[in-house]
């Protein structure tokens, strides 16, 4: 199993480098179509949240990891932001109007759906995302 890291500051003018950091982790262990593309999707989604949320009036570093085994794409995405577990949240309306929908919550919505295996941890002073898209399903 190979371990890859990058760390970057938490700010949207890194997210093509975070997408291409992805995208190049899935290529080296053969991850590719709609596999791939969830697995950006989510990415693009977690880090789009801690960006916005976790460093609230300042920055802050994310730290990604992403690691290939027989049967399963693993990837972290950590940060040592205010403690917060997106995965807490409800599940948007998706049957309400557009207009009357509440703001905010489709991107945890979208990661739930597209990763097989998604949790949250929090440990020394990180905020830990964990998604795993199962590679043989």
């Amino acid at each position: 199993m190979k371990v890859t890291r990058m760390t970057c500051e938490a700010r949207i003018g890194n997210l093509e480098e975070v997408i291409n950091f992805v995208d190049g982790c899935a290529d080296r262990i053969g991850l590719t179509g709609i596999k791939k593309n969830k697995a950006l999707i989510a990415v693009e989604e977690a880090f789009v949240n801690v960006c916005h949320y976790a460093y609230p009036g300042g920055t802050g570093e994310v730290e990604l990891t992403c690691r290939g085994k027989n049967d399963a794409f693993e990837f972290e995405i950590a940060d040592n932001g205010i403690p917060f577990n997106m995965l807490s949240l409800p599940d948007p309306d998706t049957t309400a109007d557009i207009m009357e929908r509440k703001i905010g919550g489709l991107g945890v919505y979208l990661i739930r759906k597209l990763i097989d295996d998604v949790s949250y941890r929090r440990k020394d002073g990180q905020n830990i995302l964990r998604m795993v898209l199962h590679t043989r399903k």
